[in-house]
């Protein structure tokens, strides 16, 4: 698969692990599958971004977040005390796109259009999840329109074997969470969350939770009085996590540990922003990554004390004619596939774009114990 033939190790530049930006990218732009509307006379071009991804009969099957015709602002965010990009007229609906070679994608036919008895304003970020002979899909669905206030975010679940039916199976209604990634290893059933800014760990007896998710509705408050038990990792003890972290992609499983890739918002100093070419960054997305006890999960034995990937190209940072974007220093890893130890990323870039990154997994997770803090 040519995606696998193109992606290559990741390099360690001054003591920081870099993961491999493919020429390439991005690998999927709003135009390419038909994201594209008239308005003035002029073509004006939306988004596809965020998508999870899984190989899947010799296929690779990606489910971006999908956006048109809607508008650009800006807006006082009073929470952060800064001017941000919203959007006006902002519904997102996912396709399922597939790809021979996973660079080259196209429609199904299939969208889920986020619009359920629960929840209607749109569904975002899907992460896939395999579990036995199904997929687990889980996103965010909007409960109030995007943009418009605080609190409209719920975990929402679907399952498909193929990914031609897809079926829905109800949303976490007690609280305000996004990011969620349920995953099963050694015979044990976890999901990961994130209730801002921190990363949290729930463990779950099984997954009838997730499939059934308004049954389980004591389970789930439970876990959420008791979240603090489950804390994982907390936002801010480094620079580039000032702001805000959140699970990133399904964790990969090795013999040391489980890898976990996640993202992180914060400040990008001079010492990172030198090894990519650009200037500091005061506020900007990365993606980060940490190695997972196998048999105990909430005990880290390792974590990177510095991103391992932060933007750097245009449609990654501020823009240009070729490639505008709607949120600048946006690089967000949400779909993972692993071939034979070399591990593919796609990720949403300047929330407008697909690109890919990649690394070998044996040479993060040695980085990671060399180099992580413990």
């Amino acid at each position: 698969m040519k995606v696998f033939e193109l992606a290559e190790d990741g390099e360690i530049i001054k003591d920081k692990f870099v993961m491999h930006h493919l020429h390439e990218n991005p690998v999927v732009k709003p135009e390419d599958i038909g994201l594209t509307w008239e308005e003035g006379g002029e073509v004006k071009k939306g988004a596809v971004f965020n998508g999870g991804a899984v190989l899947h009969e010799n296929k690779i099957y990606l489910l971006p977040r999908c956006h048109k015709n809607y508008t650009r602002i800006k807006f006082y965010d009073e929470k952060l005390g800064i001017e941000r990009y919203g959007f006006e007229n902002y519904v997102s609906r996912v396709y399922v796109l597939e790809s021979e070679d996973g660079i080259r994608f196209r429609k199904s036919g299939i969208t889920i259009e986020g619009k359920t008895p629960d929840f209607s304003y749109g569904i975002e970020d899907i992460r896939i999840t395999p579990y036995h002979d199904i997929y687990i899909l889980t996103g965010c669905g909007k409960v109030k329109p995007p943009f418009k206030g605080t609190g409209g975010d719920r975990v929402a679940f679907y399952k498909t074997g193929n990914f031609r039916e897809i079926e829905y199976c109800g949303i976490i209604s007690l609280f305000d969470s996004r990011n969620a990634i349920p995953f099963f290893h050694n015979g044990k059933h976890y999901i990961f969350m994130r209730f801002h800014p921190d990363i949290y760990l729930f463990p779950l007896f099984d997954f009838s939770p997730v499939f059934s998710p308004k049954e389980h509705e004591d389970t789930w408050k439970k876990l959420y009085q008791e979240k603090e038990k489950y804390l994982l990792i907390k936002a801010g003890e480094l620079p580039h996590e000032r702001e805000k972290i959140g699970p990133g992609t399904p964790p990969i499983f090795t013999e040391e540990g489980i890898l976990f890739i996640y993202h992180a918002v914060g400040s990008i100093e001079k010492e990172i922003a030198e090894i990519y070419g650009i200037e500091p960054q005061e506020r900007c997305y990365s993606v980060c990554c940490a190695l997972l006890d196998p048999e105990n999960p909430w005990k880290i034995k390792a974590r990177g004390v510095y991103p391992v990937y932060v933007p750097s190209h245009p449609y990654e940072l501020e823009g240009n004619e070729k490639y505008p974007v709607d949120v600048p220093n946006v690089i967000f890893p949400v779909g993972c596939v692993v071939k034979d130890k070399k591990a593919v990323l796609y990720c949403g870039a300047g929330d407008r774009y697909v690109v890919v990154l990649s690394f070998d997994v044996d040479k993060l997770v040695k980085y990671l114990l060399e180099h992580g803090k413990r």
